[in-house]
């Protein structure tokens, strides 16, 4: 059985997020319409936040345009990264406000909350550090002629950020875009909405000019379409569902909107016979775990050679009993419960569709007996699972990891590609030469050997196949947020011959 984190939950008044953030000013929605914030915990509302239309989306991008083409263009790139540095300060220090919103949004326990936060301010404060390091190039391409190249921002971006991480995965987004000169408008998810009006008010408290970012909560079906379809936007970058990316580029098609997605998946964790097995167990149960397994890099596919896959199930079912789920405002609690209950009744789907095709559960796949309220599931530890199953193919996002078997180095590496997905990969061996050439065979945009996900603003990330278009992080996602202009001056200063003389 789980263990549960208990404490006393002190009772709280309704938080109310009345206004968006839309060209630096704190405006009521036009509809007057609120979005209810559930604490998954509880199964209450805990806030209710002003939810935008699309009458509210077109001021938005009209105040983003504006700052666009004046008081943001007439900055250096060092003044922009100066106030991007102001903003990773002011981060820091309202870091235990910030998580706990988060823990109340979506569930996830303060002691990863709290993390991520401070994290999402280093993502700032290395992209910050960039802004003045954009650089176009001299092409000589003939002597009487100057020719070279600019790096300039696409424009106005609409960023669409999931429930799992709002302010983390902001700062993937709000980083480079800002450092590249664009201006944004952010829309959470509806599940989550009351973060980021937070971190607005940090954005005007550090000096950005007005309309720089936006921040309108809303519903995907209105808010979200109004800012995919509207022609003031220059990009989309979303995180979230393959199925709604889908959408997001028929809508943006209209006008040829630049898209960049990370859209999930079904990560594969291969253990060979001579690997640390107490290590690979260790970040097995984290990769598969952390998060209420509501992550898009979960190590859920775990590939352990045959000899060792019954024993490894084992031990990993035995450790998933040890973790505690429980209040994410309670220090103790290792994991928290789904953020919702449209997520957690997927989760329970797929536990039975897992038992419905053979797979036998080792540990958890029910409620948390001491949690009678709150969307829980224990950590759950499956065997006996065809990888061509659907528990085994579709994305879970929840605490459902599979141990399957395999017989040799082929045999995993086909396992390990055949899904749909192709965001993050990981093996565990001793064997160096076996190392380099499972990485290379991997068909994802992050494989890591001896650990995994080793996710950092300085690594580039994303998705091959069904997992996304383009990458995040690193200094090669400043491509994704610059257009590249070319200019030629003609140097030559005799008269040019005329081709039609004669």
């Amino acid at each position: 059985m789980a263990l549960t984190s208990e404490s006393p939950r002190p009772a709280t008044a309704l938080r109310r997020f009345d206004t968006l953030f839309i060209g630096g000013e704190w405006v009521a929605p036009r509809s007057g319409r609120r979005i209810r914030s559930i604490d998954p915990a509880t199964e209450e509302v805990w806030a209710e936040v002003a939810e935008a239309d699309a009458a509210d989306v077109d001021d938005a991008v009209a105040a983003a345009r504006a700052a666009l083409h004046g008081p943001w263009s007439r900055l250096t790139p060092s003044q922009r990264g100066e106030l991007m540095l102001r903003l990773a300060a002011l981060m820091r220090r309202d870091a235990a406000a910030l998580a706990e919103i988060e823990s109340r949004d979506n569930g996830k326990p303060l002691r990863d909350t709290k993390s991520e936060i401070a994290r999402a301010a280093d993502w700032i404060t290395f992209f910050a550090g960039a802004a003045d390091k954009i650089n176009g190039a001299q092409i000589p391409f003939r002597p009487d002629a100057l020719a070279y190249t600019r790096r300039e921002p696409v424009g106005v971006v609409a960023a669409i950020l999931p429930w799992n991480s709002p302010i983390s995965l902001c700062s993937w987004k709000l980083g480079p875009a800002l450092a590249a000169g664009n201006t944004l408008v952010l829309k959470p998810a509806e599940q989550t909405p009351a973060s980021l009006l937070a971190l607005a008010a940090l954005v005007a408290e550090a000096g950005f000019p007005a309309g720089v970012v936006n921040v309108v909560p809303g519903f995907g079906e209105i808010a979200g379409a109004a800012l995919v379809a509207h022609k003031g936007v220059a990009k989309v970058s979303f995180t979230g569902d393959h199925r709604t990316a889908q959408k997001i580029m028929q809508a943006g098609a209209a006008t040829l909107k630049r898209c960049t997605f990370e859209c999930g998946g079904k990560s594969p964790y291969i253990v060979f016979a001579d690997a640390d097995i107490e290590k690979a167990l260790t970040v097995a149960l984290h990769s598969a775990f952390r998060s209420t397994g509501q992550s898009c890099s979960a190590g859920s596919r775990i590939f352990v050679e045959r000899p060792l896959a019954r024993a490894f199930a084992e031990r990993m079912a035995e450790r998933a009993q040890r973790i505690r789920t429980g209040d994410p405002l309670d220090p103790k609690t290792h994991i928290g419960p789904q953020t919702s209950a449209e997520q957690l009744a997927k989760t329970e789907r797929y536990i039975a569709l897992g038992r419905e095709a053979g797979g036998h559960v080792l540990s958890g796949g029910r409620r948390p007996p001491h949690q009678p309220r709150g969307y829980f599931i224990e950590p759950t530890v499956f065997v006996d699972v065809e990888n061509t199953s659907r528990l085994a193919q579709e994305e879970v996002f929840g605490p459902v990891a599979a141990v399957m078997p395999f017989d040799d180095e082929d045999h995993a590496v086909a396992l390990a590609n055949d899904t749909d997905y192709g965001l993050v990969g990981g093996l565990w061996t001793s064997d160096v030469s076996r190392a380099h050439r499972v990485a290379h065979r991997i068909e994802a945009g992050l494989v890591s050997v001896n650990t995994f996900r080793p996710v950092h603003w300085m690594l580039p990330y994303g998705g091959y196949k069904m997992s996304g278009i383009g990458r995040e992080n690193g200094l090669e996602v400043l491509h994704e947020y610059t257009q590249t202009k070319t200019v030629v001056v003609e140097l030559a200063t005799g008269a040019p011959a005329d081709p039609f003389a004669d």
